[in-house]
């Protein structure tokens, strides 16, 4: 997964309506039940905002779409009930909660060679783009922001980093954005910096997970020598005990605290082998991609907190 380079003339079609509320998987006073079950301290609430995209979920080879229509049941229904409990919701308390519907782009938009990867890519961001736009001009009213995604989700936002934040005015309304999922290269972004440090603002964090034994060509092809951070120490050190580790959000909805210790190398992390009832994890699956976030879901709520209180502090 990387940063795509996008192409003159994106924007000429129509875009999606961001005023209509079918459009939106949540927004404040419209979070589906999923994320909402999370949601016991809305403190910040008054202070920050937090704009989430879900990552790619039309995986099957048998799908032969390059974008999933705006309306598909089967998509919001992924969204509703996997992307927003699982991922979104360790964003919900850090501020105000905003999450479009978009037309996703395909699995295999990564992979092609041809244009019709990059097409699907570019419609997706368009749609994200328009909801951003929405959200600027109706929602924000000069509050602080976090961007958060995953996969897909942090492909887009990204691009949204690059278009109206890197050098520009709004960059100083930057609390974090969280980019996990996607190879990070050093070049991507000219003036916001990788964050190194737990409490530190204004900036970026990504990290891609695998086990102990790499996916080597999938880590060698999208991952190796790009940005990367400790989603557990929040910094540059190459282990952080799993002590330390506070908590994996699991499927039965419980967290499950020091699971694993966590070692940083070139562009990506890897844990150990989880114990005890998440043993199968590592049998049956061939990296943590798709845990990415819930894998370290009580770190990313914790830390999401932090930086606002930080940033409002100053």
């Amino acid at each position: 997964m990387y940063l795509p380079i996008l192409s003159t003339g994106l924007y000429a079609q129509t875009p999606t309506d961001y005023s209509l509320a079918q459009n939106w998987a949540a927004r404040p006073g419209a979070y589906p039940s999923g994320l909402a079950a999370h949601l016991k301290d809305t403190n910040l609430h008054a202070k920050a905002d937090v704009f989430y995209v879900y990552p790619t979920l039309n995986t099957k080879k048998s799908d032969k779409r390059w974008n999933v229509p705006l309306g598909d049941t089967e998509q919001q229904t992924k969204v509703l009930q996997t992307a927003l409990p699982f991922q979104g919701s360790a964003f919900a308390e850090a501020g105000r909660f905003f999450a479009p519907y978009y037309r996703s782009a395909h699995l295999r938009s990564y992979y092609v060679d041809g244009p019709e990867g990059k097409a699907a890519l570019e419609l997706a961001y368009a749609d994200v783009r328009a909801a951003f736009l929405y959200y600027l001009e109706h929602y924000n009213n000069g509050r602080p922001i976090i961007l958060a995604g995953h996969s897909q989700g942090s492909t887009h936002c990204g691009l949204l980093l690059q278009e109206f934040f890197d050098g520009k005015a709004l960059q100083s309304q930057l609390v974090a954005a969280y980019l996990p999922g996607i190879g990070i290269a050093a070049s991507d972004l000219k003036q916001i910096p990788l964050l190194t440090t737990p409490d530190a603002t204004g900036g970026y964090v990504s990290w891609n997970t695998f086990k102990k034994r790499l996916e080597q060509s999938s880590y060698e092809k999208w991952y190796k020598g790009k940005a990367v951070v400790n989603p557990v120490s929040w910094t540059l050190e190459s282990t952080a005990q799993k002590t330390a580790h506070k908590g994996f959000l699991y499927f039965d909805n419980q967290i499950y605290p020091q699971l694993f210790d966590t070692h940083l190398i070139d562009g990506a992390i890897w844990i150990d082998r989880p114990r005890g009832k998440f043993f199968f994890l590592s049998l049956t699956m061939r990296n943590y991609h798709i845990g990415d976030i819930n894998l370290f879901w009580q770190d990313v709520h914790d830390n999401a907190c932090l930086r606002v209180q930080q940033f409002t502090e100053k």
